[in-house]
C-alpha cells in the first residue's frame, strides 16, 4: 500500500564556509624583510650580493605572489594586486641584476631604471588611495613606498649618492612598518584581541 510522504525541497544554493588564513601577514613580512634588507644596502651599510637576491626571488617575490593568489581566493581584489604585483616587482628586479651577469642582455642605464622606478611609483600612489578606505598601517606603508620608489627614480636620473642613501632610510622605515603591521596581524589573531593597534 503506498504512502504519501512529503519531501523536503532541495536546497536552492549550497554556502562553503571559507576555512583558509589569512594570507596578508605572509604578504607583508616578506615585503618588509625583504624591503629592509634591500635598503640597508641603499643606506651604504653592505654592498648588493647574492643574501639581497635570494631574498628577493625566495622571499619578497615567491611569498608575495603565493599570499596574492590567496587573496584572490578569499575575494580581496586589493590583496590580490598587490601582492602579486609586488611579489613580480621583486622577481623583476633580481632578474634586471641576475640577466646581464648571465649575457641575457645589457644593464639598463640610468634614464630606463628611473623609468621603471617611476612606474612602480605611479602604480603604488594609486594603490595608495585604495588604502585610504583601509586602515592606517596599510596607509603608511604605501605612502612610504610611494615616496620610496620616486626618490630612487630621482637618484638615478640625477645620479644623487645622497639621495639614494635618503632612499635608503625611507626604505627601511617603509619595511620596518610592514614588519609590524604583518607581525600586528598575526599577534592579534593569536591572542584574539588588539596586541598592536592597526589603526
Amino acid at each position: 500500500m503506498a504512502t504519501d510522504q512529503t519531501l523536503a525541497p532541495l536546497p536552492t544554493s549550497i554556502v562553503i564556509a571559507d576555512t583558509t588564513a589569512n594570507p596578508a601577514p605572509l604578504g607583508l613580512l616578506a615585503f618588509g624583510l625583504t624591503t629592509v634588507l634591500l635598503n640597508i644596502h641603499n643606506a651604504g651599510y653592505y654592498p648588493l650580493d647574492a643574501m639581497i637576491l635570494s631574498m628577493g626571488v625566495f622571499y619578497g617575490g615567491s611569498a608575495q605572489i603565493v599570499a596574492g593568489v590567496m587573496e584572490w581566493r578569499k575575494g580581496n581584489t586589493f590583496g590580490t594586486t598587490a601582492f602579486t604585483s609586488y611579489g613580480f616587482f621583486w622577481l623583476s628586479l633580481a632578474g634586471i641584476l641576475i640577466m646581464p651577469k648571465l649575457g641575457l642582455g645589457t644593464a639598463p642605464g640610468a634614464a630606463p631604471m628611473a623609468t621603471y622606478l617611476a612606474m612602480w611609483g605611479g602604480f603604488t600612489a594609486v594603490m595608495f588611495i585604495a588604502t585610504l578606505r583601509l586602515n592606517r598601517a596599510l596607509q603608511s606603508i604605501f605612502a612610504t613606498l610611494t615616496v620610496l620608489f620616486f626618490l630612487l627614480a630621482i637618484g638615478d636620473i640625477t645620479g644623487s649618492a645622497t639621495l639614494k642613501v635618503v632612499a635608503g632610510y625611507e626604505g627601511i622605515l617603509c619595511g620596518g612598518l610592514a614588519i609590524y603591521t604583518g607581525l600586528a596581524q598575526v599577534l592579534n589573531e593569536v591572542y584574539g584581541r588588539k596586541v598592536m593597534p592597526l589603526g
